[in-house]
């Protein structure tokens, strides 16, 4: 396993602790203190497992298992990979910490943060997979189809 890869994975599973923590909150919050919470932290817990977890955790293991580009392939580029990696990282991150703080209290800063890096996080996925589309392909599976084995 690569560098990036691990950055991926590894950045997945903090995300993952971060969400389940924020879940930890919201149940106590509700069940224990009966205070509640607003929904904006929903949408902070429910987005930072889904996108921060779930997503990058399958970036990071397209990158590992995916075939390695073509020698002619242009549109793979592991520094373009890395981008995506700090742009999700950070984005995420950010976007979180925002909807976060915007459960306490309302800004038109924070609204308008939370749509920036929702629109970030967008982008490094899009271009991600702009990345990896060369690599999406049978090797060698293409022959065995041919010959009428079933997968």
């Amino acid at each position: 396993m690569f560098t990036t890869v691990r950055y991926f994975v590894k950045t997945s599973i903090i995300f993952l602790i971060v969400g389940i923590f924020t879940g930890l909150y919201m149940s106590l919050n509700k069940h224990l203190f009966y205070t509640g919470f607003s929904p904006e932290l929903i949408s902070a817990h429910t987005h930072i497992i889904l996108v921060g977890s779930i997503m990058m955790m399958i970036m990071g293991v397209a990158l590992w298992f995916f075939p390695r580009a073509e020698k002619d392939d242009k549109k793979y580029n592991p520094d373009l990979i890395l981008v995506t990696y700090w742009i999700m990282t950070i984005s995420t991150a950010l976007r979180f910490l925002f909807q976060v703080v915007g459960s306490f209290m309302e800004s038109k800063y924070i609204e308008t943060g939370i749509s920036v890096f929702s629109t970030f996080q967008v982008l490094a996925i899009i271009l991600f997979f702009y990345a990896m589309w060369g690599r999406i392909r049978g090797v060698g599976s293409q022959y065995r189809e041919a010959k009428g084995e079933k997968f």
